[in-house]
């Protein structure tokens, strides 16, 4: 997009307001099961997001004088307005965990704007789309809860959870890393999937695997900590607990050298199908057979930022 100071050399002697047409396209609402895919809080708080249907883009043109072309100056688009608003409402909910009805219903009115004009009506005949690292932003899976709350233990993070798609070989990972005092671990289960219509997909997860821990470079013990709605001081406990950090270390150290734990899966949960109901470059929205929904934000977009 040009900068304003770089327009301001023209001289602009025709200015025209046209608007593009807007695309609408219905698709149906029913995502991954058990996504199993986050840090840090995404977006920024909410400034405030309009519930209209979207309006369609002006585009504006300026033409310098005396040429027969001009300078292009084109609006950011309204799906780029939707997805950045989405992403700002999901700020403080901890991947939806926190978050409130009114915030929630928010979030459903953005998505289905967003369902409205996806950009890829046949995600599963666009797998290099799908393809590669998916980072779980918001979810209204309920299954996916009983784990986020594990982060809200002492001393114990949810770093992150993550989906990552392999369209050549047709598999997909889920993966939750884990983040202690002194490593950082992750717990994943491989599947294989068939596309089954433009938008689903049949998935069937076959492997778990509890990843070997990764030693972090020294214990960070905060001041304090909250639990169960109570805040415990620490300071007391530091000198315990740095006597302590080089017995810790050494067993991490063994523990670290040995290689990931796998092990199968055969309960009746196993299998699942996902409808891929918005996919383009950098945000992709997916729901399961139970009706929850995932937003997930590829890796390296600056939506994650």
């Amino acid at each position: 997009m040009a900068s304003s100071s770089s327009l301001s050399q023209i001289r602009c002697t025709n200015l025209s307001l046209a608007p593009i047409p807007s695309t609408s396209r219905l698709v149906p609402t029913p995502s991954i099961l058990h996504l199993g895919v986050f840090t840090k809080p995404l977006g920024k708080p909410i400034v405030g997001v309009s519930s209209d249907i979207p309006r369609p883009v002006l585009c504006v043109r300026a033409v310098a004088s005396g040429e027969e072309g001009g300078v292009a100056v084109a609006e950011e688009t309204e799906v780029e307005k939707l997805k950045k608003a989405l992403v700002d409402s999901f700020y403080g909910t901890d991947r939806g965990l926190k978050a409130s009805s009114d915030t929630r219903a928010e979030i459903v009115e953005l998505i289905a704007q967003l369902e409205a004009n996806n950009p890829t009506p046949a995600p599963t005949d666009a797998l290099t789309l799908l393809n590669g690292k998916w980072i779980l932003a918001y979810t209204s899976f309920a299954g996916l809860f009983p784990l986020l709350s594990s982060g809200t233990l002492p001393l114990v993070k949810v770093e992150e959870i993550s989906q990552t798609i392999d369209s050549e070989n047709f598999t997909a990972q889920n993966s939750v890393c884990f983040a202690g005092p002194l490593a950082t671990t992750s717990i994943s289960t491989n599947a294989k999937f068939e596309v089954r219509s433009p938008k689903r997909v049949q998935i069937k997860f076959d492997e778990g695997v509890i990843g070997t821990p990764q030693l972090t470079d020294s214990l960070v013990i905060p001041e304090n900590v909250e639990f169960l709605g109570q805040k415990i001081d620490l300071t007391p406990f530091k000198g315990i607990l740095n006597s302590i950090q080089d017995t810790a270390s050494s067993v991490a150290r063994t523990i670290s050298s040995q290689p990931p734990l796998k092990f199968p899966i055969s309960y009746s949960n196993a299998q699942s199908w996902l409808l891929t109901t918005y996919l383009d470059e950098e945000l992709r929205i997916s729901r399961g057979d139970g009706g929850s929904v995932f937003v997930l934000i590829k890796e390296g977009s600056s939506l994650l930022s």
